[in-house]
């Protein structure tokens, strides 16, 4: 085993310097051989065992993991996954403490591993000037005076109904990006009114990117807790989004399966959707079929992979099952009203209105209940006489959690994906064993955030289009400047089936 350890002073207090480094997802931001980084399955950045997978400049991938992170003592810890180095063992610390004559920090930064003997020489020189010298530099000059910024702070963030891949901020104007593009930006948290629609710069595809010109851009409910804050996917100013249909434009280098000129698609971080333009990977691209429109495709896409492991894998609706189904006139409702009925249940939908009362019915609920206009759990009980649902899908959170827990029968299942309404709060589990009720918060890209885990849901989505299982009406459009608009009538629930932004 050998052992690295360097050390510097940097010229900045020790709490900026801290606000940049604890950052497990920002290394991207300031040292100089990483490309591009990710975060794994919707962890926060600050989560001990998180899991960063990053592009270095060369086109390397690598998985680090963090193992311990401490505000009190400045310091972190975190070991290596996957490289394409023979860096066995590695385990990395980062230290920091304040320096006393003068407002400067000391960083320490050391590591141990194994290598092989014929390239131990090699991989001690990558490791001390490639990695640590390089950092201090780069650091040294991020917070040197006239180029300090802050970070976006880590968040505690529950879990999303999508996978958790931090935004880039917005690239500026300037020569070196001589290509732009108009886009909605958020520069700080807030509500509608924060939807900025502006020219920002666009980059040519990177390593492994392609560019895509969007066509039709789906609106969700993620991208509103995306623009309060609430969920920490955007870092600001960004573009919110995560939906999309459109055509390749460009393709980078080291890209291979695409052409320019193919119809595409994507559900799934990181976000960005909000463009007339963007770059990103192709990894989670879902080639569209001549018969699935654009407009069905951003309008509907997430929803009916979200609805396919709904009620194929978080709980399989069998015949016979009893199904509540809340907001069954929004976009994913409407879905899992129709594709519930098809799997043999028997279907409950709630709505706020008589107008959308009428529309669950079109689609094939066997109940409807306004729970407007009555306790909805009551209804529950005396439509199954007593016996209450085996499951209930319930995306609007703190207005209908204590009322599905209450319809719900014994061993049934609280599928709890998505909060409308805000947080469902702090709840007693010990209260669930009068029912032996379970409840389970399923997190979007924890079933889709490889192309193994996503093909399948996209195949079973677009085979039920085909075969008339599921109708999509035509989505609410608004056009991109006018994403406030959209965004607003998303919040107040005026809306029914999909909205989408059109480019």
């Amino acid at each position: 085993m050998v052992q690295v350890c360097q050390s510097t002073i940097i010229d900045a207090p020790i709490d900026e310097v801290w606000r940049v480094l604890r950052d497990f997802n920002g290394h991207d931001r300031w040292h100089p051989a990483i490309a591009s980084s990710v975060i794994e399955n919707g962890e926060p950045v600050d989560a001990v065992g998180s899991v960063r997978r990053f592009r270095l400049a060369d086109g390397g991938e690598l998985r680090e993991q963090l193992l311990s992170l401490s505000d009190e003592d400045f310091g972190l810890t975190y070991c290596l996954l996957e490289s394409p180095l023979p860096l066995m063992g590695y385990v990395a610390s980062i230290r920091l403490k304040p320096v006393t004559d003068g407002n400067r920090t000391f960083w320490e930064w050391r590591s141990e591993f194994h290598p092989p003997a014929n390239r131990r020489e090699e991989l001690v020189r990558l490791v001390t000037e490639g990695i640590y010298r390089a950092g201090f530099a780069a650091i040294r000059k991020l917070l040197s005076a006239g180029q300090r910024q802050t970070p976006v702070a880590a968040r505690v963030m529950d879990a999303p109904t999508t996978t958790k891949l931090t935004s880039k901020p917005v690239e500026p104007l300037s020569a070196a990006n001589a290509d732009r593009t108009r886009a909605i930006v958020v520069a700080k948290h807030g509500g509608p009114e924060v939807l900025e629609f502006r020219e920002i710069g666009l980059p040519a595809p990177g390593y492994g990117e392609v560019s895509i010109r969007h066509t039709v851009i789906g609106v969700n409910f993620i991208d509103v807790y995306c623009r309060t804050g609430y969920f920490d996917l955007l870092r600001l100013p960004g573009v919110p989004g995560m939906e999309a249909a459109g055509v390749i434009e460009a393709i980078g280098p080291g890209v291979s399966g695409f052409s320019v000129g193919e119809r595409v698609a994507y559900a799934c971080p990181p976000v960005g959707a909000y463009s007339e333009r963007r770059n990103m990977s192709p990894e989670l691209l879902v080639r569209l079929p001549e018969d699935i429109s654009d407009e069905i495709a951003a309008g509907a896409l997430l929803k009916g992979v979200a609805a396919s492991f709904l009620l194929h894998d978080v709980q399989p609706v069998r015949p016979g099952s009893t199904v509540l189904v809340h907001a069954a006139a929004g976009g994913i409702g409407q879905i899992l009203v129709q594709w519930a009925r098809h799997l043999g249940a028997t279907v409950i939908a709630t709505v706020s209105n008589d107008d959308k009362a009428r529309l669950a019915e079109r689609l094939g609920a066997h109940h409807v209940i306004v729970y407007t206009s009555e306790n909805f759990a009551d209804a529950v009980m005396e439509i199954t006489g007593g016996r209450g649902a085996d499951v209930v899908y319930d995306a609007v959170g703190n207005d209908t959690f204590a009322g599905s827990l209450a319809a719900l029968g014994v061993r049934g299942h609280l599928v709890s994906f998505g909060q409308a309404s805000g947080p469902v709060g702090n709840w007693d589990i010990g209260r669930f064993s009068s029912k032996s009720i379970t409840v389970s918060r399923p997190n979007y890209g924890h079933f889709t955030d490889s192309q193994e885990k996503l093909a399948p849901h996209v195949n079973r989505f677009f085979s039920a289009l085909r075969q008339g299982i599921v109708r999509i009406e035509p989505p609410r459009r608004y056009p991109l400047a006018q994403a406030a608009d959209a965004h607003r009538d998303l919040e107040s629930r005026r809306s029914t089936g999909s909205l989408v932004l059109t480019v």
